[in-house]
């Protein structure tokens, strides 16, 4: 309130005249609670995925973000740099294209594999996924339970809850292989 916004938002103006904010939805807010009638905002012209892409890259910097957030993000990312067709330069020559994946984990600085697990996330039903947001499932079981049809999913959820326990890595591997097998079931689950 006594500063004012540091950083202006990023938005784009709508065919319909008003305008669509891409980057600054967290300051807009804080202007509101600070009763602030305006806000600076960087007018930016940006196709869908570029707003997509934008978006993604502010929102994924933040530091406290949870893991379905980011899986969300790197999923929205990969969608759109498919859809943009886009080509990144490996060297100064020749042009080489880099597969999307790649793009997001230069960016993040993580692997691609890390990229894809965390986007498998998506897979995973609300419940599951909320608990992996919560710490009550680690990171490495919840991407194996990602691959879990989703009527095993929710009964996952109520065994974990009749249990009252989460299952472990290797658990959850063998729940995995299970489910590819056709044979996992409630007392397999319980087991």
């Amino acid at each position: 309130k006594k500063h004012g916004v540091l950083y202006p938002a990023i938005v784009r103006k709508k065919e319909d005249g008003t305008y669509e904010m891409i980057a600054g939805h967290r300051r807009k807010r804080a202007c509101q609670i600070a009763e602030l009638s305006e806000m600076p905002c960087i007018v930016r012209e940006l196709t869908d995925e570029e707003a997509t892409i934008l978006m993604v890259d502010t929102n994924v910097q933040r530091e406290e973000i949870l893991p379905s957030e980011r899986a969300f993000a790197f999923k929205m990312k990969l969608e759109a740099i498919k859809k943009q067709g886009k080509r990144i330069d490996l060297t100064s020559t020749p042009v080489v294209e880099k597969l999307s994946v790649d793009i997001i984990a230069e960016e993040f600085g993580i692997s691609r594999e890390q990229v894809r697990r965390f986007v498998r996330l998506t897979e995973l039903n609300k419940g599951l996924l909320q608990m992996v947001d919560e710490k009550k499932i680690a990171f490495n079981p919840a991407y194996e339970l990602s691959f879990l049809k989703p009527e095993e999913q929710q009964m996952l959820i109520e065994t974990m809850d009749y249990e009252q326990a989460t299952p472990s890595l290797s658990q959850a591997q063998r729940m995995k292989k299970f489910s590819q097998d056709g044979k996992l079931t409630e007392d397999v689950m319980l087991a």
